[in-house]
């Protein structure tokens, strides 16, 4: 950790590791095995999906079967690249930030990413930068907890493995398929950076809105959590145009996933509703709103009314206007109602 950094990333890596849990045949000849089919599973996926969504995936993806810690790595060095404007701006405001305020931020933020590396399947590497580029264009598939789901709920192997290859593999097409996405994604990033200062009396707003919950009896937190709460009214706007680009790609990438599975794989449906009870567990259900994880959750429903809106209203080719430029990517208001963005893209 550097002088200046607000985030003690070792304490983040440490926290999340305690958390991270064990799985045993994490590193076995099982997972050796996975390494060595996961390559031809993309492969196939991606000939799928470039098919389905005419979205081209040029070239081929690293492809990797890490463990929960890896993950963790990944995840800690992408963070790390990505907030280190942030740290740098708010770091020129004097007095912002101690050693012990760097240890509890790391210790919140180790805990958040100890919880998901218990719960992610895959990820698609490409939009967040490592610094080092380490990373790259690259699908990863997280074993222990591949195998595990298989295991608890007797899914055939290879085909629970090749449909979550379909869902990142439908990513990798939305951000090597449309030039312009990882850009604008990354835009959006620096847009919240640059909208990140202290804020006078962020106290006072926040207690002011949950008062005015608890009088009209409204959720505080909402969907996006306390990231939602404490993000200044100028963030909140960055923040909607966030949810809305996740809610259709999440949704997106879902109903490829399901649309190729349900002609490929026998038991598509099960895995389905498997994966669906997962998100709503009622155990994790607390935290995961209190960290905004419920909105991601959301955005897999959204995302997937809104496109299968559009193929019912239109057809499944129209939904390829939402390539066309940012400007033609769907609102927050267009995702709960599929006709006003077909109807704006008609005129």
């Amino acid at each position: 950790m550097s002088g200046a950094s607000r985030v003690d990333w070792n304490t983040a890596s440490q926290v999340a590791r305690r958390f991270s849990g064990g799985y045993p045949l994490a590193g076995t000849y099982h997972e050796r095995k996975f390494e060595l089919q996961a390559p031809d599973l993309v492969q196939r996926a991606s000939e799928l999906v470039s098919a389905d969504t005419d979205l081209e995936l040029s070239g081929a993806p690293v492809v990797g079967v890490i463990s929960r810690n890896d993950w963790i790595d990944t995840n800690v060095k992408s963070f790390g690249a990505l907030l280190e404007p942030l740290e740098a701006k708010l770091g020129e405001s004097e007095g912002f930030g101690s050693a012990l305020a760097a240890k509890v931020v790391g210790a919140e933020l180790g805990a958040v990413l100890g919880f998901m590396s218990r719960r992610v399947l895959g990820q698609y590497e490409l939009v967040l930068p490592t610094g080092d580029n380490d990373r790259g264009d690259t699908v990863l598939f997280v074993g222990a907890n591949i195998m595990s789901m298989e295991r608890q709920f007797e899914f055939r192997p290879s085909s629970f493995r090749f449909w979550v290859a379909l869902h990142e593999c439908a990513h990798r097409a939305q951000f090597t398929g449309v030039p312009w996405m990882r850009e604008y994604f990354l835009s959006l990033v620096k847009e919240l950076v640059d909208s990140s200062k202290p804020e006078k009396g962020r106290l006072q707003r926040v207690a002011s809105q949950l008062r005015t919950a608890v009088e009209t009896g409204t959720d505080p937190l909402g969907d996006a959590g306390l990231v939602g709460l404490l993000a200044s009214p100028e963030q909140r706007d960055v923040l909607d145009q966030v949810q809305a680009l996740m809610s259709l790609l999440e949704g997106h990438g879902h109903v490829v996933m399901d649309r190729i599975g349900e002609r490929e794989i026998t038991d598509v449906g099960r895995m389905s509703s498997v994966l669906r009870a997962r998100r709503k567990d009622p155990k994790s259900a607390a935290f995961m709103k209190l960290i905004g994880i419920e909105m991601k959750m959301k955005q897999y429903e959204n995302g997937a009314a809104f496109i299968k809106q559009v193929e019912r209203d239109a057809s499944w080719d129209a939904l390829s206007m939402a390539w066309e430029s940012p400007e033609a990517l769907p609102t927050l208001a267009e995702i709960d109602d599929a006709s006003l963005w077909l109807d704006r893209m008609a005129g």
